[in-house]
Formats: structure tokens, sequence, C-alpha cells
């Protein structure tokens, strides 16, 4: 029989970014509950900041009928002469019944104590309380807290609880707070409980109460508003995904509004004046003709037909932020860009100060200009490195730590820098994630390198090195940014042979552990490629980053092409011919010693590929894997390991030279697909 099933979890104000963070697990930890007690079914979980609720529209009322099924020990164990040992009797014990209710059973070729029961399945109504306490127990949202005199914990005091099977309520108690019948709505609507008669009707209830319950629903009437707002005002409101689904976890009923600020405000610069807004106040940035202006939009949660007094007081709040940033920013520009101070502020144990950091950062910048002789002055970088960390001092970033690098910019600007400077300061941190911006200038990319580059071989030096997820001075994304910068700019990199050269200014640093770790993260930028294509690069013995990637996308067009896998056997042949002939010796090959005619069109034809110019190595590739119909009447008509020793061997050469060739892009034997 199958009933409704409503679970509704009443708490106070939920934080918007712990339950975010859990949401993705939420809907599973039920799931397994469920399927732990033999009741899996299909469900919808919805939240609002004031309630976590499930909703089954069919819930069985039992569990079903099993069986379940106990193997002991072989009877040649469970008896001796006749007689139960300790073994039997002990499987008796273990399933409730004496030693003349066990038989036997075959299994896996022996015949061992056997024991079956039929288990009746349980009523729903006596499992739930046992079951949404382990699911509320298994939601982890970080930081809990507890209330009144409690020992259990969670994210916020419950206050309420309904669980109601059909019509029926559940006797539950969670926290301390027993199930009732009854809901709350938007507190403008009512502060009181709310009788609810059916879990049909608690639908009804919620909406006529001011509570959008589905969040789908809340994302919806924001968007459609800020729609309506921008038609009516002739702007366009900023839409940060992330803040809107703060927004739609922290309101029941939002209405979406348009307030404004002094213009005066606007002298700050745009980032702070959003950041600001955003960290703060959760309020979306307004611009015109694609200019920030002293406008922005706030979602209200009020449940009113007059916002007036709404928007006042958001209007209110904001000026104080403004105002105080202005008075940083002023202060910052009167006092001017200094690294003074900076010797004072430790970067981290046993690696100095921020200064020292800076000195490590211009060697290694230095380094870097000389290899790839950008279209940029030597000046300007020193100048570059040496401001880069200045605004670490200034009032704003002291205030707004995620503006570091930005307000730099601004202030070298300010203080008579040129835009190339200014720009380099600015973009040092990029990429600061996986799909952000990356530095737009040469110069401006070799910032960036130098201080990813000293970070990663100052904390390996000091045996600081990410183990399992652990990684909490970024050095992934660090590796990760050097590659996709290198990429971006066309910067040769051999991770092996600059990494050495680099390091030399470091002190105990296992070059193997970190030409590992730097490889690794290669193989996860490439994570779309089938692993074994990269490993068959790796194996060439590449290493430069430019190279590594264009053999990588190389081979892997060539392995996903129609025809692959019988060009694979073929040269998984070849591979298996030359195993122990070292490939990183010249290979001579004696056209004299030729007996078959498959050896001269094979050698005439592999020459006549050698001798070309590829302008890619997808195209040299599929040239050499184009000598697969000479290499297959090669092994049909020449027996490789002839009696003649020089015979042989000059076979062989002949086969090796082929796949030095092609090892020189990837070892293709390992290409698995």
């Amino acid at each position: 029989m199958l009933k409704t099933l409503l679970i509704e979890i009443g708490v106070e104000e939920l934080p918007a970014v712990p339950l975010l963070k859990e949401l993705k697990n939420i809907e599973k930890k039920y799931a397994d509950i469920l399927e732990k007690n033999s009741l899996l079914c299909e469900f919808e979980f919805y939240y609002t900041p004031r309630r976590l609720v499930i909703w089954h529209s069919e819930f069985k009322t039992h569990q079903e009928d099993s069986v379940e099924e106990f193997f002991g020990a072989p009877l040649a164990v469970a008896y001796k002469d006749g007689e139960p040992t300790p073994a039997a009797n002990g499987f008796a014990k273990k399933c409730g019944v004496s030693l003349d209710e066990i038989s036997s059973a075959n299994k896996g070729g022996k015949e061992v104590l056997y024991y079956k029961k039929d288990v009746k399945g349980q009523a729903s109504m006596e499992l739930m309380a046992d079951m949404l306490g382990m699911w509320i127990k298994s939601l982890d949202f970080g930081k809990s807290m507890r209330w009144g005199s409690l020992d259990e914990n969670f994210i916020r005091p419950i206050r309420w609880v309904n669980v109601m099977f059909g019509d029926e309520l559940v006797d539950i108690e969670l926290f301390g707070v027993k199930s009732a019948k009854s809901t709350f709505v938007h507190r403008i609507s009512n502060f009181d409980a709310v009788p609810v008669s059916g879990a049909k009707e608690y639908f009804k209830i919620l909406k006529e109460g001011g509570v959008t319950l589905f969040a789908e629903d809340r994302t919806l009437k924001i968007l459609n508003d800020f729609k309506a707002l921008e038609v009516k005002n002739g702007v366009t409101i900023e839409i940060d995904d992330e803040l809107l689904n703060e927004v739609v976890a922290i309101t029941e009923n939002p209405t979406a509004l348009l307030g404004s600020f002094d213009e005066e405000f606007l002298r700050l610069p745009p980032e702070v004046i959003i950041t600001s807004m955003k960290e703060h106040q959760r309020y979306f940035p307004v611009f015109k003709d694609g200019k920030l202006i002293n406008k922005f939009c706030v979602v209200s949660n009020a449940l009113t037909d007059d916002f007036s007094l709404v928007i006042e007081g958001n209007e209110k709040v904001l000026r104080p932020r403004l105002a105080d940033g202005l008075f940083f920013y002023d202060n910052d520009l009167k006092n001017g860009l200094s690294t003074k101070g900076l010797e004072k502020v430790a970067f981290f144990k046993g690696l100095g100060s921020v200064a020292d950091k800076i000195q490590r950062e211009t060697k290694i910048a230095n380094i870097l200009f000389d290899t790839y002789t950008p279209h940029a002055n030597r000046d300007d970088l020193n100048k570059a490195i040496s401001l880069a960390k200045a605004d670490l001092m200034s009032e704003m970033v002291y205030e707004f730590t995620e503006l570091q690098g930005l307000m730099g910019g601004y202030y070298a600007i300010a203080g008579g820098e040129n835009q190339d400077v200014a720009t380099a300061i600015t973009e040092q941190y990029l990429p600061d994630g996986e799909d952000s911006d990356l530095p737009s200038t040469h110069l401006s990319a070799i910032v960036a390198m130098s201080l990813k580059l000293d970070t990663l071989l100052a904390l390996f030096s000091i045996n600081q090195i990410p183990t399992g997820s652990r990684d909490p001075f970024a050095l992934r994304r660090a590796v990760n940014g050097l590659v996709r910068i290198t990429a971006e700019h066309n910067f040769e990199f051999d991770v092996v042979q600059k990494l050495k050269e680099l390091a030399l200014g470091y002190e105990n640093i296992d070059m193997q552990k970190l030409e590992s770790f730097f490889l690794e993260r290669v193989k996860q930028y490439f994570k779309g490629v089938n692993p074994s294509v990269i490993e068959a690069v790796f194996a060439s013995g590449e290493r430069e980053l430019l190279a590594l990637g264009k053999k990588i996308q190389a081979l892997d067009t060539i392995v996903n092409s129609e025809g692959f896998v019988e060009y694979s056997s073929t040269f998984k042949r070849v591979a298996n011919i030359t195993k122990d002939i070292d490939l990183t010796v010249d290979l001579e090959v004696d056209e004299k010693l030729f007996e078959e005619d498959a050896e001269r069109v094979l050698y005439a034809k592999y020459n006549e590929v050698s001798a070309c110019g590829y302008e890619t190595y997808e195209a040299e590739l599929d040239a050499l894997l184009g000598l697969k119909p000479e290499l297959d009447k090669f092994f049909e008509d020449v027996m490789v390991n002839a009696e003649d020793e020089n015979v042989k061997n000059n076979r062989k050469s002949l086969v090796a030279s082929v796949y030095k060739s092609i090892f020189k892009i990837a070892d293709i034997k390992e290409v698995s697909i």
C-alpha cells in the first residue's frame, strides 16, 4: 500500500553558503538511508531559509518481506566425528536458533552450514524516527551549534517538526521538538503556527502564507523582476550566479528592487563598489551603456505592497560601507604605493618576509625575461615586481583582501607608473581559477609566472608538499596557471631543465618530487583526454610544455579517428620487435643487406616520409602511421629473426627506425582504447 509522505524540518534562518555547499549531498544522503532500510523510492527535496522539506507522492507503508541467508563453516570443520564443534555451535547462536534447525548448502564447491529465515517487513512509521534522525545528523554544514540544554548540535536551532504519512501525524521527536500537524508561513503573514490537516493542504497553506517553497520558482521570480527593472529604467543588472543562488537561499518571498547611492562614490574603482555591495550586502551592481552607475539591485524578502521603506533602509546601510571605502581610497592615494613595511610581513615560516619573496621573484622574472625576450622593457619588469605586493600595506586591501593586486594597479597609475607596469601588477595573480582570465601581456605573464614559481619552489624547499586532497597553499592551482600561461603566450618551458635552473636559488628541493608533482598537474590539465594518450607522450621523454600539449592533442586526434584500432595492432607489433633496441642512439640500416623487395619498399617509403617537413605533429604522425601497408607487407614477406645475425640486426634497425620516428612524438604502444 502507498501513501503520501511529507517531512518538514523547521529551523531558524539557515546561512546560505553552508547550505549551498551541502546541497548536492542532501538528497543522496537521504536516498542512502532509504535504501539501507529497503524503502528507496522517488522523492523531491525543497528548501527555504526556514525549512528543509522532503515530499513523497507515494511511499510504502511497509518494507517488503525478505529472506535472509546465513552461510557458515564447511561441514568438515563444523563437525568432528559426528559431533558439533564450537564453529557449529557458534553459527547456530549467531542465527538465533538451535543446531537442529541448521542445514547445509553448497557454496564454492564445498558443503557448508546454512540457515534461511523469512523476515517480515516492518511498518514504515516504526522506522521513520530513526531514519530522520540519521538523515539530520548526516548533514555536514561545517560549523554547527548547540542550544538550550541539548547535547546534540545542528547548523541552526530546530523549531518545529511536521511529519505526515498520508493525513496521519508520525510521532517523532528531533532535538527536543515533537512533531505536530502544523507549519509556519512567512513571518509578516503570520507569526503563529498554522494547522495543517493533510499533506496536500500543506503546499496551499505555504503559498497563501507568502512562502515560495520551490527554489526554481524563487529564481525565476527574481530573474523576471530583473528584466522588468532593466526595461523600465534602461539599465543592465549584472547577474552573478553564485550571488543569485545565495539570494534564492535566504528568501521565501523574493522581490527585486532598485536602489541608489550618491554619485560621489563613483570616484571609487568599480571593483571596490561592486565588492562592497556583493560581499557585505548581497546587492547586484547596475550598469548603463557598459558603465557602473550609482544604483544597485537588492532582493527583498518582505511581504508588502509598499517597498519604499525597504529601499530606503538598504540605501542607508550601503552608504557607510561606501563611505569607508572612499576614506580608505583617499588615504591610500595620499600615502602612495610603497613597499615600506613588507620586510615585517612574514610570507611563511622559514621563507622570510614578503620583501624576501619579492627579491626571489625578481631573480626568477629576469631569468624568464632572458629566456623569452618579450616585447617589453626590463625596467618595467623590475618595477612591476618591486611594487606588485605594495598594496598589501594599503588600507583598502586590509579591508578587502580579495582586491590585492587590482588596487595596486590603480595606485600604480595614480603614482605615475605606466600602463604596462600597472597591468602587470593588476594581473599578477591570474589565473586565479580554472576558467579565469589569463595575463594579457608578455610582461604580465612573466610577473604572474614568477609569483607562482617562487611559491612552488619555496614551499617545496621546506617540504610543504600537498598530500592527498590537501593543498592549503594552492600549489596545484599554481602549476595549472603556469601551464595555461605558457600555452597562451607561446612560452617554451621545459619542466625538467627550467625548474632545475630556477631551483639553484633554493635549498633542499627534491627535484624528482617537484617534477613529478608538476607533471601530474599537466595530466590533470588534459583531463578530457584518454589518460593512456598522455602517458604515451610522456613516455617519449618530452618535458617541454608547449610540445607536450601539441603532441598530446595530435595523438588524441589520431587515436579518436576511424581505423586507429587497425593501425594500433601493426605498430604495437613494431614496438614489440624493437623493445630491446636503444632508440636514443643512431640506428644504421644497410641497404646492401636487404634480401626481400618488402624491405626495400619499406625503407624507400620511410625515407620519403622522413624527408618531408611537417607543420604539425598530427601531420607527421599521420604520415608515419601511413606506413602501415608497407609494414604489413614487410611482416608478411620477411623473417625478421633471420639466421644471419647481420641481416637480422639490419631488419630490426629498419623497423626500429620507423618506431624511433614515432617515439619522438609518443610511445604509441602505451595507448589503450
